[in-house]
This record gives structure tokens, C-alpha cells and sequence, in this order.
């Protein structure tokens, strides 16, 4: 059948569940790996046994306005390099061979997650994705461009990435309402258009309803780029507003792991071959996925082994 490069699942969500705190913060599982590094290193070996061959860096708000924003003391140095301790601690205990997995960077939203309004200026977000890429490229195989909610955003990653020769693989986040738009209001055509025209390597959607995904995926399939998809199993993102926590958004009750898999499955047979989960996909989720996809025929696989990355 086909190679599929498989993504771990939603590891921010997951670390802030297992946190002993009965509060998120605003930094969510940052604030986390900073007072229990343990609990983001068991979530990283469970994604491992749970057959994941992309596994990312817990780094998603560790960029440098989140840390001054909440006045963080310890750094963007300090906080990529513990990231990747609690990573190594986790491949270390799984007993897997290293070849066979990637780490990936992460380059998120530089401000806040969904809401395009708060992007920093496009030569600002350049200056500071290519910072994020300097503190985390020594521990890692790849970068994950995350969550994009607007073309510019999106766009500035990509150039940071260009400007050290790496490829750049962007999620870009829409609308939940059908209107294959990105949650900036783009058209989802305009961006697929100008990021392969800025040299994108593939495109995912990402932390969105797979139910968007479902109707939005054949505009990627179109693209003649390699592509792929791992959906939020969220009811809504509309409460998370800029300070806000995770704690005012809601998990759905009606997306077993089974009908997560029936997704993902028709995504592949569009072609997809980048796969795993967002937000509310654990690693029960990614487990029963891995099954599926193997019962089906397709190999799993690392991004190294693609050749995506060269």
C-alpha cells in the first residue's frame, strides 16, 4: 500500500491532564515540564510504545514572547535543552533503536494559538522563528511548522527554515465551519498557492475538527504536494482567547478512538502520507491508529526514511 509517516498525537494536552495542578497556566505543558519533567517524559514513552515515528519536542509555547509575556526566568536555551532531556530520557527507557524514530522541532504561533489578529509583523515573526530554529536544531531530525492560522505566519516560518536549508513542513489550522478557510478568513486555495510558492516541503492541516479536515483535505490532495492531516478532538476553540487557559476548552465525547481511525483512513485513501493526531488524540488513539493502518497494508515510518526531509 503506502508509506505513511506517522506523527505522534496531541502530547500538550496530554502532559497538561497529567499534571497534579488543578489549573492550567497559560503556558500550558511548558509550565508543566518546568515543575514535573516526569510526567512530559512518560507522555513522550507512551507515544513510543504507542508505534509513533515522529515524535515532537514539548516546545509548543516556548517561544520568546510567551516566555517575557509570563516573565519566564529560565530562557529559551534552557527551556529547548530541558525539552530534549526529557525526550532522550524517554527514547532511553523504550529501549528503541534511535534510527528509528525523528525528533521534531516545533515553530507554533510566535503569540497565541487560532487567532490571526495577534501575529507579530512579518519580518518580526522571521527574526523570531529563526531564534526558535538556533535553540532547538542541535537535538533535532526535522521541524514541525504548527497550527497556522494565517498565510503571512506560515509564510515567515518558511523563510526562517529556507535561510538554514531546511524544509518546511507546515500545519495550517481552519475554520470549523465548512468554509475551507484558515481561521484568519484566507481562502485555504490562496494558501496552499503562495506556500508552494515559497517553497513549502508538505502541508498538513492540523487542530482542527476532522470533520473540516474531511471536507477541506481534497484542496492538499489537488496540490501535488506531499500532504497530510491530524485533527483536535476539541467541542470548540472559540474560548481560548489570547491569556486565556486550556481549561475553558472542552474534550468531545462522540470521537471514539475508532471513528478518529475511519477519518484518518479516508484521508489516506486521498493520499495523505503524514498522519497522527492533535489536541484530545492520546496515545490510546494513536495505538488503535497504528493497528488500523498496519491491518491495512501501509508501511509506517519516520520522515528521515520518506526522503521528505532531502
Amino acid at each position: 500500500m503506502a508509506d505513511i509517516i506517522f506523527l505522534d498525537g496531541g502530547l500538550g494536552q496530554e502532559i497538561n491532564k497529567r499534571s497534579s495542578k488543578t489549573k492550567s497556566h497559560p503556558l500550558w505543558s511548558l509550565k508543566v515540564m518546568y515543575d514535573e519533567p516526569e510526567i512530559v517524559s512518560k507522555v513522550h514513552l507512551d507515544f513510543i510504545n504507542a508505534g509513533a515515528k515522529v515524535l515532537s519536542l514539548n516546545t509548543y509555547t516556548a517561544t520568546l514572547p510567551r516566555l517575557e509575556k509570563y516573565e519566564v526566568s529560565k530562557g529559551l536555551q534552557y527551556t529547548h535543552k530541558l525539552a530534549y532531556s526529557v525526550m532522550q530520557n524517554a527514547i532511553e527507557k523504550s529501549n528503541i533503536d534511535r534510527k528509528a524514530i525523528d525528533i521534531a522541532g516545533c515553530l507554533p504561533p510566535l503569540v497565541a494559538s487560532y487567532i490571526a489578529s495577534e501575529a507579530l509583523p512579518f519580518n518580526e515573526c522571521v527574526v523570531q522563528f529563526q531564534k526558535l530554529i538556533n535553540a532547538q536544531r542541535k537535538y533535532v531530525d526535522l521541524f514541525l511548522v504548527e497550527t497556522m492560522s494565517n498565510i503571512s505566519e506560515a509564510k515567515a516560518a518558511i523563510m526562517a527554515l529556507n535561510s538554514f536549508d531546511l524544509p518546511a513542513i507546515v500545519g495550517l489550522t481552519i475554520s470549523d465551519d465548512f468554509s475551507n478557510t484558515l481561521r484568519s478568513g484566507e481562502k485555504l486555495e490562496l494558501a496552499v498557492e503562495q506556500l508552494a510558492e515559497n517553497g513549502v516541503s508538505a502541508l498538513m492541516l492540523n487542530c482542527s475538527f476532522p470533520e473540516s479536515i474531511d471536507y477541506a483535505i481534497p484542496i492538499l490532495a489537488d496540490s501535488g504536494l506531499p500532504f497530510g492531516a491530524y485533527a483536535n478532538g476539541f467541542t470548540s476553540v472559540k474560548n481560548l482567547i489570547p491569556g486565556s487557559t486550556v481549561d475553558n476548552l472542552s474534550a468531545r465525547q462522540d470521537l471514539s478512538k475508532i471513528k478518529y481511525s475511519e477519518f484518518v483512513c479516508k484521508w489516506v485513501g486521498l493520499g495523505a502520507s503524514l498522519i497522527g493526531g492533535c489536541c484530545e488524540i492520546g496515545p490510546d488513539y494513536i495505538s488503535h491508529l497504528r493497528k488500523v493502518l498496519v491491518q491495512d497494508g501501509h508501511n509506517l515510518i519516520s520522515a528521515s526514511q520518506s526522503g521528505i526531509l532531502s
